[in-house]
């Protein structure tokens, strides 16, 4: 099939590669302007340099609703339109202009995680598995009916990071899966059941705030979901910000007040977790490795040099 391809970021990147290894035709490719947003740093192989390496007309832009770029994508003649991490809405005289119109490509098991960030929401949230999903766009965000789903499970110990390395290696199967059903002649798809549909907001410098009333094991998985190279979850010690880096739930329980630097266990300290943490029923999270305000690395043991005193969601 002749394919337009919308894309950004690593995502992005991965898709167009599948699609220039595979039978189809990539015709043109259109692909956002380089960002300074934090996230949007992150993952940041060039789609339109892998374009215009292997000589597909490349257009950028932030949003794709003017009447230019309208006229491109009909001179282009497409069979499909393919798009993965494409940042703004596609308006319907859009992805309905191919002959099959718009397939798009979600790293989430939808219906869950529509929307920003699902692989860091997902981990936070304690789901046992994420993967990669490729739809038929309509007009309700990530809602379209379901080409192809390929899932991974979620290890006690995987970080965001592990997760993305092993989801973006789904990107290419479940991509070029899904355009040969397509060209082979099926229409007919799974449909979304939208009473499962859960739908996230980008992250922000909020998200990653330490609430320590939270319980451990929620907490942990934060730790883990803020992996490098994501921005840290962080707290505040004396009045200055100090990253988790790494963390475990502690084996002991802890009462007392959330955030109170309470104990050393293995090679961490424990910190009391948990909005009923005064029943000593909860695990407090052990902190292992951590990272100061002007940058400095070192063992929790080394930095916290004795217990007592609070940890504090600011300053």
């Amino acid at each position: 099939m002749r394919v337009v391809m919308f894309g950004y970021q690593t995502w992005g990147h991965r898709t167009l590669k599948a699609l220039l290894d595979s039978e189809h035709d990539v015709v043109m490719v259109v692909t956002h302007p380089k960002s300074e947003h934090a996230y949007e740093k992150i993952w940041s192989d060039s789609v339109a340099d892998l374009a215009e390496e292997h000589g597909v007309p490349v257009v950028i832009r932030n949003r794709p609703d003017d009447e230019e770029l309208f006229q491109q994508l009909k001179e282009a003649d497409a069979d499909i339109l393919v798009a993965n991490n494409w940042r703004t809405w596609i308006p319907p005289r859009i992805y309905t202009l191919p002959r099959h119109g718009t397939l798009n490509i979600h790293d989430s098991l939808l219906p869950k995680y529509a929307g920003f960030s699902p692989l860091i929401w997902a981990l936070i949230n304690g789901e046992p598995e994420v993967g990669v999903t490729a739809h038929m766009m309509d007009e309700v965000l990530d809602a379209g009916d379901i080409v192809m789903q390929h899932s991974i499970p979620v290890g006690p110990t995987d970080t965001t990071t592990d997760l993305f390395h092993k989801t973006v290696d789904l990107i290419a199967p479940v991509t070029i899966g899904a355009l040969d059903l397509i060209a082979s002649g099926q229409t007919e798809f799974t449909k979304q059941d939208r009473s499962q549909a859960t739908f996230f907001h980008k992250r922000a410098e909020e998200d990653i705030r330490i609430d320590w009333s939270w319980p451990a094991e929620t907490l942990e998985r934060l730790v883990r979901a803020q992996s490098a190279p994501y921005p840290a979850a962080f707290t505040f010690h004396k009045g200055k910000r100090l990253e988790i880096l790494t963390a475990v739930v502690s084996e002991g329980r802890y009462g007392g007040t959330p955030g109170r630097i309470f104990y050393r266990e293995g090679e961490g300290v424990v910190i009391v977790a948990g909005a009923d943490a005064r029943t000593g029923r909860n695990h407090g999270l052990a902190i292992t490795r951590v990272r100061t305000e002007d940058g400095r690395e070192l063992p929790a043991a080394e930095y916290f040099k004795a217990m007592g005193g609070y940890l504090t969601p600011r300053p």
